[in-house]
């Protein structure tokens, strides 16, 4: 297991594509449950897969926003008004700026 684990560590790192399909064979072989759900997981959407490996471009920070913006709102639904949820989700204006 830990073999099949550096070697697709190796494929993310090396960006080689052409070695995922041989990665996916072997780990299918190898009999080990927790590989074998991983493998079925990956196949499920492998060009995406694919891309994910070949390509820099991430939607993580968009996906972080959107579980940001989703946990706020399951936290307050039904408990505070629109203005409270606005307020939560709109950066603080200048709120560190003191008057003398």
């Amino acid at each position: 297991m830990r073999n099949l684990a550096l070697r697709f560590e190796g494929i993310l790192r090396s960006k080689d594509v052409s070695k995922l399909e041989d990665w996916l064979d072997d780990a299918s072989e190898a009999g080990i449950y927790s590989i074998l759900r991983f493998v079925r997981t990956l196949n499920r959407d492998l060009d995406a897969v694919r891309n994910a490996v070949e390509h820099p471009w991430s939607n993580g920070q968009t996906d972080g926003q959107v579980n940001r913006l989703k946990t706020l709102k399951r936290a307050m639904y039904g408990r505070a008004s629109t203005e409270l949820l606005r307020a939560r989700m709109l950066p603080l204006q200048a709120s560190n700026q003191h008057t003398d």
